[in-house]
């Protein structure tokens, strides 16, 4: 090869996979693609982004873990590895950036989670990729801006998220990667393209192996990240979310008889995304339970019950009369000994705890909601506000699912506001439930 002669680009060959053949060449401005697990999803867009940066523009690559900047870095660096060594283009494994040096013509591959992770660069051709898994900010208030400087094209690339990349995901709408897939597919400007691809449509995947992964999988694993299905409501939950709909209730001033603020321990705390459950629900001056806010969160026993007392004082005002409760079955005691000397310390008396505040779970967590499911079909509960991730929840989850920590403390709380007392023989206060099961 003489130094004159044109670089060999090494492009993977799309031609035997349609549907990736045409999402490489879309031009809109606009694209999402809804793709299945190893679909052809990272080929497709590390070849897109070579053609595009051979044409001169700077591309800009998101994804939420290093993991997945390593697969399209791989991607990328093979196909540029002959005009890289020849020393017409510059690499950098650090930054995992590729450029022509002198110009703005630049692959670079980065991790984002959130806005602060987005900021500090950009592209005028940008991908988010695993878009589930990221804060909807990254695109409102990072990404789209950037698009303005020159008329720049995004591609949103996303798997339907399933519980466990739900409680991982920094989505504050874990649905929200689908919503704007199904609103592009409305689209009537011309400025959208979508599309579908699920695992079988990767030619290069073994159908034999495909089918034997499969029988290893539960349904919904299957249609959501094999048959890349959104899922917005799972047949057999609790809720619907028509049902929530229909109890919404606006924003506004509201006063409240009593408020209870409850507490669901993480089911771990050395698992970064566990969350512990924090609701505050309310009972008001017509008797209805009400869930007023959602402020579950990961992190450690301390962080968490300052959220919670904090709550404490920010709704004192707001009603009769409130306190702290949580579940007792994993670890009571340690939550009092956490809750108390913190609330003394920041003098919310209110969140002082003792035993009457330890609620025990001696039933499932689906036996556990169904009087209040009952309740909420006869209007006698509803929610102020929209809280995605809580309703998620609510109308996904099934017995035998990951603990939906957002729901359980939600479903403490208004136990402790609506269903008649008692105590048992060691003076723990628990409910009588077996008249509150119904049809709903």
């Amino acid at each position: 090869m003489t130094a004159t002669s044109a670089p060999v680009i090494h492009l993977r060959d799309t031609c035997d996979h349609p549907h990736q053949e045409a999402f490489i060449a879309c031009t809109k401005k606009r694209i999402i693609a809804c793709a299945g697990r190893r679909s052809g999803k990272t080929t497709g867009i590390a070849t897109r982004h070579v053609e595009k940066f051979l044409t001169g523009r700077r591309v800009l690559y998101g994804a939420p873990t290093q993991d997945q900047i390593e697969r399209y870095w791989l991607e990328v660096t093979r196909a540029l590895e002959e005009p890289i060594a020849r020393g017409l283009f510059k690499k950098n494994e650090s930054t995992h950036s590729i450029e022509k040096v002198g110009t703005e013509q630049r692959i670079k591959a980065t991790t984002m989670w959130n806005m602060n992770t987005a900021r500090g660069d950009y592209g005028d051709e940008v991908c988010l990729d695993e878009f589930e898994m990221m804060d909807e900010k990254v695109w409102t208030r990072v990404i789209a801006p950037m698009m303005l400087d020159h008329d720049g094209t995004t591609v949103f690339i996303y798997t339907p998220p399933d519980a466990e990349s739900m409680s991982m995901s920094k989505a504050r709408d874990p649905m929200y990667a689908a919503k704007l897939f199904q609103n592009a597919q409305k689209d009537t400007t011309g400025r959208w393209a979508t599309f579908h691809f699920t695992s079988y449509d990767n030619p290069h995947l073994s159908k034999v192996a495909l089918s034997e992964i499969t029988l290893d999988m539960d349904e919904r694993s299957i249609r959501q990240e094999i048959l890349a299905e959104d899922i917005f409501e799972t047949p057999g939950a609790i809720w619907t979310q028509a049902s929530i709909t229909e109890e919404r209730l606006e924003q506004g001033k509201r006063f409240y008889e009593v408020i209870v603020v409850f507490m669901d321990p993480a089911e771990s705390s050395n698992k970064r995304s566990d969350e512990w459950g924090i609701s505050v629900c309310g009972l008001d001056q017509d008797g209805r339970g009400i869930v007023i806010a959602d402020l579950s969160q990961p992190g450690p026993p301390d962080q968490c019950a300052e959220v919670a007392i904090n709550a404490v004082k920010e709704y004192a005002s707001k009603c009769n009369s409130i306190s702290l409760c949580a579940e007792s079955n994993a670890g009571g005691e340690m939550i009092i000994t956490t809750v108390n000397p913190i609330a003394t310390q920041m003098k919310v008396p209110q969140a002082i705890m003792g035993k009457d505040n330890l609620i025990p779970s001696v039933r499932s967590k689906r036996i556990r909601a169904l009087p209040i499911r009952s309740r909420w079909g006869r209007h006698e509960c509803g929610i102020v506000g929209i809280h995605e991730r809580l309703e998620y929840q609510m109308c996904n989850w099934k017995e035998g699912m990951k603990s939906p920590d957002r729901m359980d403390a939600a479903v403490g709380a208004l136990r402790k506001l609506m269903l008649p007392e008692d105590t048992d023989e060691h003076g723990i206060v628990v409910y009588d439930d077996r008249q509150e099961i119904s049809t709903y």
